[in-house]
């Protein structure tokens, strides 16, 4: 039974990774019909702004409010992966808009480009970032010990799936996105504009790729390919689950997180990623537009 539970936690935990790092693709390319193959270098972004506001914090600032790093850096980590993503739309992105295959060619090479620039800032071998004090530890029920750090993970993808249902269901400026996305030229007819919406939400998807790799920071070192070991696993959730609806991506999120790990304990690393692509592939031949697939731009195109 202890085996089961921790099996299911770390699945879980897994997943909370996977749909941090999806609901950003949920919104670039499930509500733009963007193929951003450079999503993982936004993660990896994140990544290194949380090293750097590290280090940061312990040359400058007194050690008693060190651990109040992993707040700037969360907030940082959006900031700058956002930042990046306006740039990006407005030299490249926006005219790409409806070439599903130029978009995947182009931001395949603003990814090599992005991770060239990475080795010559941070250097080639992996940097490590220190986890707060207070995650150090684990939480113990009975024998079972539940790590700190993977429930705090699981709390800032809640978070952040709470407030990404709360922007785009119950604001004006979530309307805005929708109506975008259902109908472009109707929108911009009602006086709706176009280009800010396209250029605001590419840069929010960015920004949630960030936070997603400032939570792999306290799990395991960072490096330039960072977000290469995410970016598959991260489409398939959307894919799965239906491109552009939140519901489909946190299906798909626990579908591959919970699932490849259950497949990897049961056999192997190896052979449970073989398994779990096959049950995508079974899965999308009954199912090819996800389980909870919606109408829109992204699919209609």
């Amino acid at each position: 039974m202890e085996t089961l539970i921790m099996q299911i936690f770390n699945g879980f935990s897994v997943s909370s990774i996977l749909l941090l790092a999806a609901l950003g693709l949920a919104i670039t390319f499930g509500q733009m019909g963007i193929i951003n193959m450079a999503h993982g270098e936004f993660i990896m972004i994140g990544a290194y702004t949380t090293y750097v506001v590290q280090n940061l914090f312990r040359t400058y600032l007194p050690k008693n409010v060190f651990d109040m790093y992993c707040i700037a850096a969360l907030f940082l980590s959006f900031l700058v992966a956002a930042l990046f993503g306006t740039v990006l739309e407005k030299l490249i992105i926006r005219h790409l808009y409806g070439k599903p295959a130029e978009s995947l060619l182009v931001t395949w090479g603003i990814s090599l480009i992005l991770q060239q620039l990475a080795r010559s800032i941070f250097g080639a071998p992996n940097v490590a970032v220190d986890a707060p004090s207070f995650l150090e530890n684990s939480l113990k029920i009975g024998t079972i010990s539940f790590s700190y750090k993977r429930l705090f993970i699981l709390v800032i993808a809640i978070c952040c799936l709470v407030g990404v249902y709360v922007l785009m269901y119950r604001t004006k400026y979530g309307r805005n996105i929708r109506g975008v996305m259902q109908n472009r030229d109707m929108a911009a007819g009602l006086g709706v504009n176009t280009k800010q919406v396209d250029s605001l939400t590419f840069s929010m998807g960015c920004g949630l790729a960030g936070l997603a790799g400032a939570a792999l920071t306290w799990i395991g070192a960072i490096g330039p390919t960072l977000g290469t070991n995410y970016i598959v696993d991260a489409f398939m959730s959307v894919v799965v689950g239906g491109a552009g609806s939140i519901l489909g991506t946190v299906f798909g999120s626990v579908f591959i997180g919970l699932g490849g790990t259950t497949f990897e304990y049961l056999t192997d690393a190896s052979l449970g990623k073989v398994l779990i692509f096959v049950c995508v592939i079974i899965l999308l031949q009954f199912k090819p537009k996800g389980i909870f697939a919606i109408s829109g731009r992204a699919l209609e195109d």
